[in-house]
């Protein structure tokens, strides 16, 4: 109802068709107005009062106490504002008459015989001009109502379906059964407008073939077939060859060039030289995938690619393609030859090692050039006697023998046979000092190292040290690293070819075989198995005497036979890599498989294992592992029962590949979307906030030091040395090798370092937040794309992570953390001491915070070890302790549950069959305790739970206040009877570690994306938002309340309630910090921001990622994350508008507030406060400020729809936005272009103004006299 005049109905009050009706036989038809379908809405759109609402939302937004009901306001304030601010008018929202975009868009293109193929919009357009043509004539008829309303209903069916089919209603389908292609349907998507055409431009002049290997190329060279260069570079010829006049037209040209005469062949020669040509091999995964390369003319039609850049495109050589493109104008050579030269990638942009580095056959001859072997008689000797031993005995001789003093003596003795190529020789070095004077120094090494030692560059800080050893590839990678450190690009180019050429020479040298006797089978195997086969009867036997439970057999059985699988693997690396003695008591390496293994040119122990040792255990498809193992390897063969239980793991393999190459290309392509615009903007925004670094340490192995992470980095505070506090690196000094040896030196434990979570650059990040170019090596440059690098450099292993979800089955994870070790020697130094004797005299830990710390004889702490609840300690405050001795262990399987005092067991609450059952294990006959799931209705008020009492049968008082009662979780397994006398310290329950743990650990690729879109963990954890003490409050319905009384006496207590099976590991009275876990499990990133801060976040975030790549060996640089962290924590919350346009609750990006804010300043009104928000990548990739780059990455018509609404401005700063508009990007030369388009911009105005000025004088030299006014003519 639009207009009710005199009758009861209600301004716009919805009628049904029946309610119409009736209401037109009672009032008349002309006493009230309604209508139907969009002219009623565009009516009452055209009515509204947008100012009047705004104040009106806002009023009530004041009023409203209720949450929910402001978010609702909120959203429909911004909805208005959007209106007011945009001066678009609600009414617009509906179109009058319907745009038809140019026949060309919607082509008809005529088939043979007679029917036309066309555009699904035609058909589209079709329909609504039908009906629309129908409606103008039923209205012209007078047609009855009822039929022009069903007429209009149908033509905005049309209409809707020509915008965006099956939005609304069902889906209009075409003659063949698929739906129509609508307009909005030709955004969307990968085949839309944006990602099919604006993004993914095919580009001319490329072509592309299978590559085969090119070992005598250069680095910088590849090899392109003739046939192809011709078809390439036709432009180029035709000019040249018009330049030298051998043709007059492009048509004469052109017919010799097809008739490929001599003289064509060597203008092409010209054509190409100094013309670099780009290569390509798909996927592209990072930005290595795509690097410039000379072309050599080739016969044949492969292109030939040089060994060492393989690594960077993960090319080999089974009948992969590449494509070549032409770089066409002189800027574009020009980049390609100085930024994008296979000379000039040297280093992973990952994490600046060198990627160029051997791999298979040259690192096997480059090791088997490195072996020295032991026992030769031809090595070096000097037996020098005096004259009276030689005159007393005439035999004697001076002795000397194998000393050399240059390449061309050994190369001489080696083709004399005098020596081998692996035997010890004393050989004269010669080098370099600073100066560049030689200097010489004698060597023990072998014929094949000096030839190694010969391709070294010479310089003072490079020494035959680096190759006086085996060369492993590992070896081989940090010994190129060095020299490019040292010697500088050229050098290192020119070093990795020659390496190449030897390694191959020298492996084709070697011969070096793979044969079936070389798998050498463990002679001790059937004992270990037949040893393990009797452990699995035992743990069988226990589990029918019901010791232990089910869960714990399995778990038992799994762990040793994967011990006894790695006891073989051991055996067997112990027999292959023994050096047998050979003729004439000279050592030879005598397996060419662990030769190999060993070098790192190919295989791994752990295929080496299943080739001679034992197949192991293996997975089912869930992911559980099957308890009987493969006992016999590759070379026994298989039994069939064998086979087929190892096929699942290898069905699994192939099925999880498919799946992890979609899934890691979906991350990589939101990690690229959600980065892409952070560029170095500026040298330095001169913040000195900055994060912590410390080493990583995990289970007492350092996982990443203190140098490998800060290094590269800028030093946010000064540095001091921990012992005499001496400044040792000033504050903003970039860590290069040099400081972080010094940092190492002094033994600092940790610092503060500039991060891009810290830097203060409104947009982009400065470059001395960010450090070190990892690709170069030197200070990152103005106008690198660090987003789409760190992007790249995260999705690009995607692929090597493993897409399950472990279950913790039997997995050997448990049974490796059953104890901590020492890695240091030192002292003891105990913090929250909290330890009772029990019953059998150990010594048990009866806190959760309780932490033992190793300490140097100085006082630094050098390990910090946290003590599990329930382990037994084996060390004492003050102790001295040895590297590898134990501090403490624990059982793995079960979480104890102690008594803190002495006294006598009672049940509470422990309802046969309703909160316990005593099941009598069928197999065993032995009754056990469990608690069982109680949250029955029957039960629903029990609280199970062991109290201890004293002799007088009264409940004991625990010495920290309460009494001694244990609550119960399920699962518990109960360990005494009633009645029974306990020992503090004393196990009275235990809960197996199976049901502790059932949640699976989430892995690999899912975990990284699980973290990137700060997704809450399904079983979360609860982390206590203050320090304070545990209270346990009343219970609620089915869940346990906690209360935290918190130390500071002035703020709120907290409560928590958490569901009743949760297993609460806290008692009355416990002492807990702030953002410790009340029940276990993994945090929700979100917590962590709200209660701990941006920076443990971005801690917490860095760590969790890198663990996962650490696992696959994987290395990532922490900076790579950090800026994605950086673009998730761009958006704040605002809790307090204070005297601002801004809505309390609605997320602004943080530039935007500090401009809103520094305007309030300068007005002298209250500034609104904000606390930081983490949004997931794809939520940020929505929110950017950006609406073209956000359409072009998904949901592209809210996103469009949004940005029409709000009268969206695209100020076009990232990359994406550019691209797609067909700008040159804002980052490496574009970045340039921008800044001197700036200054141009300041000389014109000055120009101008000059010129204003000149023109100003010269008007006032003349002072002409107004002209005088002329009469108007009539």
């Amino acid at each position: 109802v639009l207009e009710p005049g005199l009758t009861p109905l209600e301004d716009r009050q919805l009628l049904s068709e029946d309610e119409y009706l009736k209401a037109q036989e009672e009032f008349g038809a002309d006493s009230f107005t309604a209508a139907i379908g969009a002219e009623a809405i565009r009516e009452m759109l055209k009515a509204l009062d947008l100012d009047k609402m705004q104040a009106d939302l806002r009023a009530e937004m004041a009023a409203s106490d209720s949450d929910i009901k402001k978010k609702k306001l909120a959203k429909r304030l911004k909805i208005v504002e959007a209106f007011q601010q945009s001066g678009n008018k609600p009414e617009w929202m509906i179109l009058t008459q319907v745009p038809v975009i140019p026949p060309d868009l919607r082509p008809l293109v005529p088939l043979d015989g007679g029917r036309f193929a066309t555009s699904d919009l035609n058909d589209l357009y079709r329909r609504v001009i039908n009906r629309n043509n129908r409606l103008k004539r039923l209205i012209e008829l007078r047609a009855p109502d009822i039929i022009i309303r069903n007429e209009k209903r149908m033509l905005q069916e049309a209409v809707d379906a020509l915008f965006d089919n099956g939005r609304r209603g069902r889906v209009i389908t075409g003659a063949n059964k698929r739906p129509l292609k609508s307009l909005a349907d030709m955004l969307k998507g990968k085949q839309g407008r944006f990602r099919q055409n604006l993004l993914g431009k095919r580009v001319d002049y490329s072509g592309r073939s299978v590559i085969v290997v090119g070992p005598e190329l250069k680095l910088h060279q590849c090899g392109l077939p003739k046939k192809m260069a011709l078809e390439l570079f036709k432009p180029f010829i035709y000019s040249r060859l018009d330049a030298k006049g051998l043709s007059t037209t492009v048509k004469q040209a052109k017919k010799l060039v097809e008739k490929e005469k001599p003289e064509v062949w060597d203008i092409l020669d010209e054509v190409i030289r100094e013309h670099p040509v780009l290569l390509n091999r798909a996927p592209t995964l990072h930005r290595l995938g795509i690097q410039a390369f000379e072309p050599v003319l080739i016969e044949g039609k492969a292109i030939q690619l040089h060994p060492l850049v393989c690594a960077a495109f993960n090319a080999d050589f089974d009948g992969d393609q590449m494509a070549v493109h032409v770089p066409l104008s002189l800027e574009a050579q020009l980049e390609a030859r100085v930024l994008m030269m296979s000379t000039n990638n040297i280093l992973h942009p990952a994490n600046g090692s060198p990627i160029i580095v051997p791999s298979q056959d040259i690192v096997l001859g480059l090791y088997y050039l490195s072996i020295m072997s032991e026992g030769d008689p031809r090595e070096w000797k000097l037996d020098l006697h005096t004259e009276e031993q030689l005159k007393r005995d005439a035999k004697k001789k001076n002795i000397v023998r194998g000393f050399y003093r240059n390449l061309s003596e050994i190369e001489h003795a080696l083709q004399e046979k005098a020596i081998g190529l692996h035997t010890k020789i004393k050989y004269r070095w010669e080098g370099v000092d600073e100066q560049g004077n030689p200097v010489r120094q004698w060597f023990e090494t072998t014929p094949g190292r000096v030839m190694l030692g010969d391709v070294l560059p010479r310089s003072s800080k490079i020494s035959f040290e680096i190759v006086n050893k085996l060369m492993t590839k590992r070896e081989i990678s940090s010994m190129i690293d060095q020299v490019y450190r040292h010697c500088g690009q050229k050098d290192t180019v020119i070093f990795c070819d020659r390496i190449m050429a030897l390694g191959f020479h020298n492996a084709f040298k070697a011969g070096i075989s793979f044969g079936k006797d070389d798998m050498v089978v463990p002679t001790t195997k059937w004992k270990i198995i037949d040893k393990t086969r009797a452990e699995a009867k035992e743990f069988e036997q226990q589990y029918n005497d019901g010791l232990i439970t089910q869960g714990e057999k399995y778990n038992k059985v799994v762990d040793a036979w994967s011990k006894a699988t790695d006891q073989i693997a051991d055996e067997m690396m112990h027999q292959i890599s023994s050096v047998e003695r050979v003729e004439r008591g000279r050592s030879a390496q005598v397996n060419s498989i662990y030769m190999m293994s060993h070098s790192g040119a190919r295989g791994s122990p752990a295929q080496m294992r299943q080739l001679a040792g034992m197949r192991g255990l293996m997975a089912k498809p869930s992911g559980e592992i099957i308890e009987t193992p493969i006992i016999s390897n590759f070379k026994e063969g298989l039994s069939v029962l064998e086979y087929f239980n190892s096929t699942h793991g290898a069905r699994k393999g192939l099925a999880d590949t498919a799946l992890k190459t979609a899934n890691s290309g979906y991350l990589t392509r939101r990690l690229v979307d959600v980065a892409q615009d952070c560029i170095i903007t500026t040298e330095d925004c001169g913040t000195s906030a900055g994060i912590k670094v410390r080493a990583i340490i995990d289970a007492g192995t350092v996982v990443a030091s203190l140098e490998s992470r800060v290094l590269g980095r800028t030093a946010a505070e000064d540095v001091r040395d921990p012992s005499s506090h001496d400044v040792i690196i000033k504050a903003g000094t970039l860590l290069e090798e040099p400081e972080v040896e010094a940092i190492r030196a002094a033994g600092v434990q940790e610092l503060r370092i500039r991060s891009v979570l810290t830097c203060e650059t409104t947009s982009g990040v400065c470059g001395k937040c960010y450090g070190r170019d990892l690709a170069r090596g030197t200070p990152v440059n103005m106008g690198e794309a660090v987003g789409v690098i760190a992007a790249q450099s995260i999705g690009e292993p995607g692929t090597q992570l493993t897409m399950r979800t472990f279950h913790i089955g039997g997995a050997a994870q448990i049974s490796e953390q059953s104890f901590i070790e020492s890695n240091f020697d030192g002292k003891i130094k105990i913090k929250n001491k909290g330890v009772v004797k029990n019953s059998d005299g150990q010594v048990v830990a009866m806190v959760r915070n309780m932490i033992v710390a190793v300490l140097d004889p100085d006082g630094t702490e050098r390990a910090v070890h946290r003590i599990q609840y329930g382990a037994r300690l084996l060390v004492d405050e003050g102790d001295t302790i040895k590297r590898g001795q134990r501090i403490a262990e624990w059982d793995p399987y079960t979480r104890p549950m102690l008594t803190e005092v002495e006294g006598t067991i009672g049940f509470e609450d422990l309802v046969e069959g309703q909160s316990m059952s005593e099941a009598l294990d069928e197999s065993t006959g032995i009754a056990k305790r469990v608690v069982i799931d109680w949250r029955t209705h029957r039960g629903a008020d029990l609280r199970p739970a062991i109290v201890i009492k004293d002799k007088h049968n009264k409940l004991l008082k625990l010495g920290r206040g309460g009494e001694a009662r244990y609550q119960l979780a399920v699962d518990a397994i109960i360990s005494v009877d009633p009645g029974a006398h306990v020992k503090a310290g004393d196990v009275i329950a235990r809960i197996p570690t199976e049901s502790a743990k059932t949640r699976d650990i989430t892995g690999g690729l899912p975990r990284v994306a699980e973290l990137f879109e700060a997704r809450r963990p399904k079983e979360a954890a609860i982390i206590a938002e203050t320090s304070g003490t545990i209270r346990f409050g009343r219970d609620y319905k089915n869940k346990r309340r906690i209360v935290i009384e918190p130390n500071d006496k002035d703020e709120e207590p907290r409560e928590y309630l958490i569901p009743k099976g949760k297993h609460i590991h806290l008692q009355d009275g416990d002492v807990i910090e702030k953002g410790d876990s009340i029940v276990e499990g993994n945090p929700a990133p979100h917590d962590i921001l709200a209660i701990k801060g941006v920076e443990e976040l971005a801690a917490y975030l860095v760590n969790e990622i890198q663990d996962v790549y650490r696992l696959q060996g994987v290395a990532i640089n922490d900076k790579h994350i950090e800026v994605i962290v950086r673009q998730m924590l761009q958006k704040v919350e605002i809790d307090d508008a204070a005297e601002t346009e801004l809505i309390q609750g609605e997320q602004i990006d943080r530039v935007e507030l500090d401009e809103i804010n520094a305007r309030a300043r300068e007005e002298g009104k209250k500034e609104a406060v904000a606390h930081p928000v983490l949004l997931g990548i794809t939520k940020a990739s929505l929110q950017t400020r950006s609406f073209i780059s956000a359409a072009s990455f998904q949901e592209t018509t809210r996103v469009l729809t949004e940005a029409a609404v709000n009268g969206k401005v695209d100020t076009l700063e990232g990359l994406k936005e550019n691209v797609i508009v067909g700008r040159l990007i804002p980052a490496g030369t574009g970045a340039m272009m921008n800044t001197l388009r700036e200054v141009a911009g300041k000389r014109d105005a000055l120009i101008l103004e000059e010129r204003e000025r000149e023109a100003a004088a010269k008007v006032a030299e003349a002072e002409i006299p107004e002209p005088a006014q002329l009469p108007a003519a009539e």
